[in-house]
């Protein structure tokens, strides 16, 4: 069945086209990021300037120099020592002040850095729930690489970009997609297990998350074909809005928070194509050990690490904070970063036998925890989940990004007042 929620606006993807006019003319390759604006109609002409995102802070102050022209985010000198996502933060700050200083857009979604491959732009969202007015656009490595060449030269680039996308007028309906095998002695407790249903739309969307959804759907088909009935419900859930903030995650523990205390964790695969190499299991310390042996039975399948490690950008961390186990199935990445949210994350790069295993995998895993006789986990209170966050370092970033419900609690006398 499907659950229902909204998210606080939607968006359609228009058209993104750009052309260097001068000092030489040709075509350059760009996509918009998701959940930003649109030029005028018909384009601008624009002369292309650098903004130091290691410089953040000055170029927020000083954005009304950009009036007027295209701001390509470059990492210039050396970072100040702030934690990386900081940036990423402060560069969402520079996009809310350029749009009414007049900035025409920015170049740069991927934070300052190049896209990852060769003539790949990589879309995506720039926060939790962020939308901008202005265009951001990712631009090809080769491209971006040109722009930047000419402004060290001191050679001032000019640009034609036009960008059309299109935002709804208020909140839009999605929904969750349930099903579940119902335990035999203890139906009330419930472990979910899943992948993410929505992907990006500039190709087929399989490595970010057409793999998660197709193993879970396996997942759930070996454990109904086997016959096997466990003794607690695994309940597989295809969520929505992970890619705008985890609204999907956010929603279900919210539709559900009668029922999260009778929970034992979420079991995720959310990292695309490449095996699974073992498990990361939230932050909670105190389950390493009793899930370690089930990691060495799998030993057929090649060797599995088990730690207690969090994952932060996908649907295991709203059951991390709810205090039970986000356990992040941890796969191989080499080949991550070229294909997800770009042109060549098509189904071609899909590894049949790689995906039956990771869906065995899911299988095992999900079976081995509903199945236990004693139960795998219970939510931690908020005062431990809050320390075991802090001590992850995960509290600067869920505070930024408004995740963070535990207000002072599992501070030490040692905290400086800016954790306050």
């Amino acid at each position: 069945h499907k659950e229902k929620y909204t998210i606080w606006k939607g968006w359609t993807r228009g058209t993104a086209d750009a052309e260097l006019l001068t000092p030489v003319r040709h075509k350059l390759h760009i996509d918009s990021m998701g959940w930003t604006g649109s030029t005028l109609a018909g384009g601008v002409d624009a002369d292309v300037v650098a903004v130091n995102l290691f410089d953040i802070d000055n170029e927020i102050k000083n954005v009304s120099r950009y009036k007027g022209k295209v701001a390509l985010m470059v990492m210039k000198g050396k970072p100040d020592g702030r934690p990386g996502i900081q940036y990423f933060i402060r560069m969402g700050e520079f996009l809310r002040a350029a749009a009414p200083a007049g900035v025409v857009a920015v170049i740069g979604g991927q934070g300052g850095g190049k896209s990852t491959g060769m003539n790949l732009t990589h879309t995506g969202i720039l926060g939790f729930d962020a939308d901008f007015q202005l265009p951001v656009v990712s631009m090809t490595a080769e491209d971006q690489a040109q722009l930047e060449r000419f402004l060290d030269r001191g050679v001032t680039p000019r640009v034609h970009f036009n960008i059309q996308n299109t935002f709804t007028n208020g909140p839009a309906e999605t929904a969750n997609v349930v099903g579940e095998v119902r335990g035999t002695e203890h139906p009330e407790q419930i472990l979910v297990v899943g992948g993410h249903l929505d992907s990006w739309d500039l190709s087929q969307g399989t490595t970010d998350n057409g793999s998660g959804t197709a193993t879970t759907l396996g997942a759930a088909d070996a454990i109904v074909r086997s016959g096997a009935k466990p003794r607690r419900t695994i309940r597989f859930v295809l969520f929505t809005g992970e890619e705008q903030g985890l609204d999907g995650s956010i929603a279900y523990v919210k539709q559900h928070q009668s029922e999260m205390a009778n929970h034992l964790g979420d079991l995720i695969l959310d990292a695309g194509q490449g095996e699974v190499k073992g498990f990361q299991l939230g932050g909670r310390s105190d389950l390493v050990e009793s899930f370690q042996p089930f990691a060495d039975s799998l030993v057929a399948m090649g060797p599995m690490s088990v730690d207690d490690k969090i994952e932060d950008g996908t649907d295991t961390l709203t059951f991390t904070i709810a205090g039970l186990p986000g356990i992040n199935m941890l796969q191989d990445t080499k080949d991550y970063m070229y294909t997800h949210h770009s042109q060549a994350d098509a189904l071609g790069a899909q590894k049949q036998d790689v995906l039956a295993k990771n869906a065995t995998l899911m299988a095992l895993a999900a079976f081995w925890i509903a199945d236990r006789p004693e139960r795998f986990a219970a939510p931690w209170p908020a005062e431990r989940t809050a320390k075991m966050l802090r001590e992850q370092h995960e509290y600067e970033e869920l505070k930024a990004f408004h995740l963070w419900p535990f207000g002072d609690l599992g501070q030490d006398d040692k905290d400086s007042p800016s954790q306050n």
